[in-house]
């Protein structure tokens, strides 16, 4: 008769069915995913905003707050020519360039609310402007209001100064080309004034009043301009944190799923494996001829169900083989 070892077996299989498991596995798979695909989606959303806002709205705001403040020199240039050499043609620029200027200051208020104040503001101060300079036109018209030879030779002068900072406006940054010519413009008001009050007394007050509206007007557009790209300078930083916040917190969280994901990958296996391996070593135990074998079975699931039938297999191989040591006569 063969001696056997009995031997214990334990079976245990926590949970629901290895279907389930499975399930389970590839649910949490894809919930560990999700804060990465959330903080990714988030920081793409929020910088995306900030850029959208840069293009759409502050950097034009800010071109056309240049462009106006450009026109406006022109119309202050057209003013000029006009009333020292009562030029037509300057009547028409000045016209031209006060309708696109005030095109121009629609145009940003409509971009952004926020500078609707501001705008409003140079508006009024570009119809005063206007006004002025209609209520100018008005007495030049006047007899005795004609230009004089020497307004010419000023004029002159003040043109071919003009030319020679435009000359070289191509080796010069926009905004410094733009201060420039604010710069020239205003050391020239004094003596253009003198010379255009000798010539008509009545334009004293006239020409002085022209002044302070068009330099309201260059004031306000500068302030616009200034305003606009600060705020893509306050943008720009902004996403600049973001980025940087969005990279650490991206790289904690990808971490943070790196060593979940590892730790379920190997939990969630060994649950299912090491009831498959106690079976094993059981079958083993049992085909090497020892059949005292006690099972410790607890949990539900396929993993239960095979164990049951091999406990009741190594049950019934056991009967049948005490019963044909039984059955063998006495030697």
């Amino acid at each position: 008769m063969r001696l056997g070892i009995r031997k214990s077996f334990k079976v245990l299989a926590p949970g629901g069915s290895l279907r389930k498991r499975v399930a389970l596995s590839l649910a949490v798979v894809r919930l560990i995913l999700v804060p990465v695909i959330f903080f990714a989606v988030y920081y793409l959303l929020v910088v995306g905003r900030i850029v959208e806002r840069i293009v759409s709205f502050d950097a034009p705001a800010a071109t056309l707050s240049q462009q106006a403040s450009i026109e406006m020199l022109e119309a202050r240039r057209a003013e000029r020519n006009y009333l020292l050499l009562y030029d037509t043609a300057s009547l028409q620029s000045n016209r031209e360039s006060i309708s696109k200027l005030e095109q121009i200051l629609r145009a940003i208020r409509q971009l952004n609310a926020a500078d609707q104040p501001l705008t409003d503001r140079a508006l009024e101060a570009l119809h005063q402007y206007d006004q002025q300079f209609q209520n100018a036109v008005a007495n030049m018209q006047k007899p005795g209001g004609a230009p004089t030879d020497r307004i010419r030779e000023v004029l002159r002068a003040y043109e071919n100064d003009l030319s020679g900072i435009l000359k070289g406006a191509k080796n010069k940054r926009r905004d410094q080309l733009v201060e420039e010519l604010r710069a020239r413009i205003g050391s020239f008001d004094s003596q253009i004034t003198k010379t255009a009050q000798e010539g008509n007394p009545a334009l004293r007050q006239i020409t002085s009043d022209l002044q302070t509206s068009g330099q309201d007007v260059l004031r306000l557009t500068s302030e616009l301009e200034a305003r606009n790209w600060d705020r893509i300078d306050g943008d720009h930083r902004r996403a600049r944190r973001l980025i940087s916040h969005s990279e650490w917190a991206l790289s904690i969280v990808s971490a943070i799923t790196l060593l979940v994901s590892v730790w379920i990958s190997f939990v969630l296996p060994q649950q299912v494996v090491r009831p498959l391996m106690s079976l094993k070593e059981a079958v083993d135990h049992a085909a090497a001829g020892n059949y005292e074998i006690e099972f410790e079975i607890r949990g539900e699931g396929e993993v239960v169900q095979l164990a049951n039938s091999i406990r009741l297999l190594i049950s019934h191989v056991k009967e049948r083989y005490d019963g044909t040591i039984t059955r063998q006569p006495a030697t």
